[in-house]
């Protein structure tokens, strides 16, 4: 396993590439048309100014800034000078409401925040329930109680000494998505990320140096903190930044226009993708790498996108709570289906209740050995939620897979939705990428609904493209496609027509509300 240096900043690791002017860190690009580069020597020296800022307003190593940003050019450079001044980064999204930021912020006792214009509003309908909250900073507009970025690094030098930080001291505390429970706080160290950025940007994405590199997650995720941040300027990259609306036609203009060479998408951006209409017409030459993480992405998109373009769409699979954990590799041979394999420096296993090792074949937990450098720290002031996260010395994920003979991981599903049915294991996600398949349906979730003779049958919640199509002909139709396509066993014998799928703020489906839903039905038929 790597020796990961005792005294390590992640600033340092990006600062180094501004000493060539003309490299350019960032292309961003809005909506209306707007655009605006930023260079590595500028980033460095507005990253500067604003760790100028900081020390100037009071904060010091191990404070807390809360960061809610969407994909500005500030964004990048907020970032860099809170690592430099060793103050901890908590992402807020753009998503979340008052009563979720009240709770981070009392829970991180954040000290500042610096918060994009068209959301101070939720910042303020809380600001005065936390003593520790003092200062506020507006990117993009003013707003009385505010000081706008431009007045906060106003005057400040472009010159500063990266705060002296060990590879254990806190770089980063992302929440989870809070599905049950509150919010988990989960710390990452200055180590994380060095990790990272070996095994991901040089591994996964296979990033060079000089490389065009557009990662689409937004800030306020760890996802955008993995791809367009730490390893695109990590490994002296160009990270292209886009602040607008999703629009498939928009990302192939752009991956075009800007000659991008690594994309990171999400799952469903790509399904989005390949849906386009007269696809041939797109030509995106200059793409060496196609990645994507988040949540399972079909078979079919993967090959679709592949004798499109000629390139393979390589998943890879992490949680907040980790980096970059199983994954197909730049090198690695493709399992159409398949996780990939564990990462590099990891120590993963598939293990049983009592974590004991499984053999090939055997679905069980997808677990992180404790010693594993990719892994969270902890969550923040919760000792019994963290200890309640492992199994002796394993963390467990919370997902299922199994592992075949090669070493390829082959993912179940989360290991609350897993549906045992007449004693048969079904993964929904074999069952959802089935349904997707049809030309009827837009969108699909899978859970178990109790059944008096079998114990649990496979329910299908579906969203149709039309909805006008909806009819019992249609059910029997889609129920025989799940047939022809996986094994006749897991098809759906329920399947119930819905406008919308429950999501996290993540956007990830929430299949408990549905799965408690079945059990609600059911509890008042007996």
């Amino acid at each position: 396993m790597r020796t990961i240096p005792a005294e390590y900043n992640l600033a340092r690791d990006i600062d180094r590439f501004a000493d060539d002017p003309q490299r350019i860190a960032i292309r961003w690009e809005n909506e209306h048309g707007v655009k605006k580069e930023l260079s590595y020597l500028q980033l460095r020296e507005e990253s500067n100014q604003f760790a100028n800022a900081l020390k100037q307003a009071g904060l010091t190593k191990g404070d807390t800034l809360m960061v809610m940003l969407p994909r500005t050019p500030e964004t990048y450079s907020v970032y860099l000078g809170a690592l430099k001044s060793g103050i901890i980064i908590t992402p807020g999204s753009e998503l979340l409401q008052p009563k979720d930021l009240l709770y981070r912020i009392q829970h991180s006792k954040a000290k500042a925040v610096v918060c994009y214009h068209s959301l101070h509003d939720r910042i303020d309908v809380v600001r005065n329930q936390s003593s520790d909250l003092t200062h506020f900073i507006s990117v993009g507009g003013e707003q009385e109680g505010w000081t706008t970025y431009d007045e906060f690094i106003a005057s400040m030098s472009n010159d500063f000494e990266i705060v002296a930080t060990r590879s254990t001291d806190i770089a980063f505390l992302n929440y989870t998505s809070g599905t049950t429970g509150n919010p988990k706080g989960v710390i990452h160290s200055h180590s994380w990320g060095y990790i990272h950025q070996i095994v991901a940007a040089k591994q996964w994405l296979g990033i060079k140096e000089g490389d065009v590199v557009w990662g689409t997650a937004a800030p306020g995720w760890g996802k955008w903190t993995w791809t367009p941040f730490l390893s695109a300027l990590g490994s002296g990259a160009t990270s292209i930044s886009y602040l607008g609306t999703f629009h498939p036609r928009k990302y192939m203009h752009i991956i075009n226009e800007y000659q991008v060479n690594v994309l990171c998408c999400t799952p469903t951006e790509y399904r989005m993708l390949v849906r386009l209409p007269n696809l041939d017409q797109y030509k995106i030459s200059s793409l060496r790498y196609a990645v994507s993480a988040g949540e399972a992405l079909n078979p079919q998109v993967i090959e679709k996108f592949k004798d499109q373009f000629g390139i393979t769409i390589r998943d890879g699979y992490g949680q907040t709570e980790t980096t970059l954990l199983i994954g197909t590799l730049a090198d690695m041979e493709e399992r159409r289906g398949s996780m990939g394999k564990p990462t590099p420096e990891n120590i993963v296993a598939i293990i049983d209740e009592d974590g004991n090792h499984l053999p090939a074949g055997e679905v069980g937990h997808i677990a992180i050995h404790k010693d594993s450098p990719a892994l969270f720290k902890g969550y923040l002031n919760e000792p019994e939620r963290t200890a309640s996260s492992f199994k002796g010395d394993w963390y467990l994920t919370g997902d299922l897979a199994s592992m075949d003979v090669d070493g390829y991981y082959w993912y179940k599903g989360r290991a609350d939705d897993v549906i045992i049915s007449s004693g048969y294991t079904i993964g929904p996600a074999e069952v959802e990428d089935a349904l997707d398949l049809h030309p009827a349906v837009h969108e699909s979730a899978v859970v178990a609904s109790p059944d008096e003779v079998r114990g649990f049958i496979v329910k299908a919640f579906v969203v149709l493209k039309d909805p006008k199509q909806a009819s019992d002909a249609l059910i029997k139709e889609l129920q025989h496609h799940v047939k022809n396509v996986t094994a006749s066993y897991k098809y759906p014998r329920e399947i119930e027509f819905i406008s919308d799928l429950p999501r996290t703020i993540s956007n990830k489906v929430r299949r408990v509300v549905l799965r408690e839903l079945e059990r609600s039905k059911k509890l008042a038929l007996t």
